[in-house]
């Protein structure tokens, strides 16, 4: 296949007009490697890589912890339809039993056309700090637990790509002088002050969950995770950028502290794609009223946009539009290893390809 005359989102951040070359499913280097001249007019539109969302729990009335396969599939099939080829299910705090089936439910998993690539599974709980659980059953909070870690990822053919956990709770800074190596340890839903995050990065952690959100704020005498991740330049913080988790001058703010570290997510919950109403989250009721979802003590929980949407939002809040791209494909892609496959229009990567108009309206999914 051919894409041609359209406007190419490059590895470096910039747009170029040229052709674009897909053989086998792979980019290809140049029109000698290409057997299937099949052409796609692109004239006037932006030629983006597929996103990549690393943080989702679920789409059009599913979630991946109801451990449903066919569930999932519905997931898969929405997020492909809206630009969104690779995609990490992500895991609540459950029962250890009920998380080892739906972590069991992956052993085997193939992905299938029409459906966003599998990229692993986003462990979020049950690691947490209970001062800051969110949207998350406290009774099932427990403390970092490596041979739980270990159980569970053996279940998943070591699918799963990353593990929030609270830097604070009794057991952190071994998980992470353990596990990292074997997993992108993401510190979040914690209290911890700066002293502790900072000893977390130090020890090998290298990612915040939803940053500002189920964590302290950044302040002048008490920066927190915040700050601390900040100051490393290996950390990628996650971004919720669906104009409700965070003010849109924080979303402005938040690409300024951490140049080049922003992985945009949706962090949607089964409300997505759907109307407003009451919905399951993690076992707990969420309110969904146009795209604010709170628990019935106000609580925010998951958000009802998912990641295409929420670059847009980016771009319409004033993120130049290469680094609102990068943010929703380069950036998730690196900071869970799967950036050699995925992640930009890189000949031998696959050939997960989005064209979109100069408003940024999806015009096709390749």
């Amino acid at each position: 296949m051919i894409i041609k005359n359209g406007i190419v989102f490059r590895e470096d951040k910039t747009f170029v007009k040229e052709d674009l070359y897909i053989e086998n499913g792979r980019i290809a280097e140049s029109v000698n490697q290409v057997t299937d001249t099949t052409e796609v007019d692109a004239a006037g539109l932006y030629v983006l890589p597929g996103l990549v969302d690393i943080h989702s729990h679920g789409a059009v009335g599913k979630d991946f912890s109801d451990n449903d396969i066919e569930g999932l599939h519905e997931i898969l099939q929405y997020e492909y339809s809206h630009g969104i080829t690779t995609y990490c299910p992500t895991s609540m705090t459950l029962q250890k039993e009920k998380i080892c089936k739906i972590f069991c439910m992956m052993e085997n998993w193939q992905d299938q056309k029409g459906m966003s690539h599998v990229a692993g599974i986003n462990m979020e709980g049950p690691f947490l700090d209970t001062v800051k659980k969110g949207a998350h059953l406290q009774e099932y909070i427990l403390p970092p637990d490596i041979s739980l870690f270990r159980e569970c990822n053996q279940l998943c053919k070591n699918g799963i790509r990353l593990v929030t956990l609270a830097p604070n709770m009794e057991g952190a800074m071994e998980f992470i002088r353990e596990l990292k190596d074997e997993v992108t340890i993401s510190l979040g839903h914690s209290a911890a002050d700066y002293d502790t995050a900072r000893q977390a990065f130090e020890a090998g952690a290298c990612h915040v969950t939803h940053l500002f959100n189920a964590m302290n704020p950044l302040e002048h005498r008490a920066p927190g995770l915040i700050g601390a991740a900040a100051e490393n330049e290996n950390c990628v913080a996650e971004l919720i950028c669906d104009g409700i988790h965070v003010h849109e001058s924080m979303v402005r703010a938040a690409f300024k502290l951490f140049p080049g570290r922003i992985a945009l997510i949706s962090d949607s919950m089964r409300a997505t794609g759907m109307a407003d109403g009451t919905y399951d989250l993690g076992g707990q009721q969420v309110h969904v009223n146009g795209k604010l979802a709170t628990l019935s003590n106000g609580t925010i929980a998951g958000s009802a946009t998912n990641l295409y949407d929420g670059m847009c939002n980016a771009v319409a809040f004033g993120i130049p539009l290469e680094e609102a791209v990068a943010a929703a494909s380069m950036v998730p892609a690196k900071s869970i290893g799967i950036f050699d496959e995925v992640g930009s229009l890189t000949p031998g990567k696959r050939a997960d390809v989005i064209l979109a108009d100069k408003n940024l309206k999806l015009r096709k999914v390749i």
